[in-house]
């Protein structure tokens, strides 16, 4: 499938919006909510079976999801802002939390992804933050930008996924 040509035109998401998505263990689709086909503008049939990276737009620091797949890999949840690509090139912001789903006897089922509605002042804070991983990502090489990402984290306080996923709970608040 050859990927969509980014635009400047926002999706909406709106606030009673729940996109929800689960993928196996190396990050493929294996089941999308009604909400999600419709704001990512693809068929269900495009998306199962399909890397979760389809959606990856090229705004997104790749240290973020070095982040997310480090700490889920390990069990811990993730809340994170992502920025996604539609099918048509347009884009949308969400709030995703990330944990993975255990079978009874504790082995790996899946991973599960509810996104919600990204708060402006969260799109702007956070935006900022990636245009600037991502410019020192294309310059100098994912470690600078995993470093300067931890430097960005030390600075917020931030020692632990817990405290991470807080601060980006917190940024959505309006």
């Amino acid at each position: 499938m050859e990927r969509p040509v980014p635009t400047d035109v926002e999706r909406e998401v709106t606030p009673v919006d729940l996109i929800v998505s689960k993928s196996d263990a190396e990050g493929n689709i294996t089941y999308v909510n009604p909400i999600f086909i419709k704001i990512s503008g693809y068929t269900q049939g495009e998306l199962l079976d399909k890397p979760h990276a389809i959606l990856r737009h090229p705004d997104m620091p790749k240290v973020i999801f070095k982040y997310l797949w480090d700490n889920i890999k390990e069990g811990r949840d993730v809340v994170a802002y992502v920025k996604n690509l539609c099918k048509d090139g347009s884009y949308y912001w969400v709030l995703a939390t990330v944990k993975m789903a255990k079978n009874p006897d504790g082995s790996f089922r899946n991973y599960m992804s509810t996104r919600r509605r990204a708060s402006q002042k969260a799109k702007e804070t956070i935006g900022a933050l990636y245009t600037k991983l991502l410019e020192i990502e294309k310059n100098e090489g994912i470690e600078a930008s995993e470093k300067a990402f931890n430097d960005f984290l030390a600075e917020q306080g931030i020692s632990d996924s817990e405290s991470f996923n807080s601060y980006m709970q917190n940024l959505n608040k309006e």
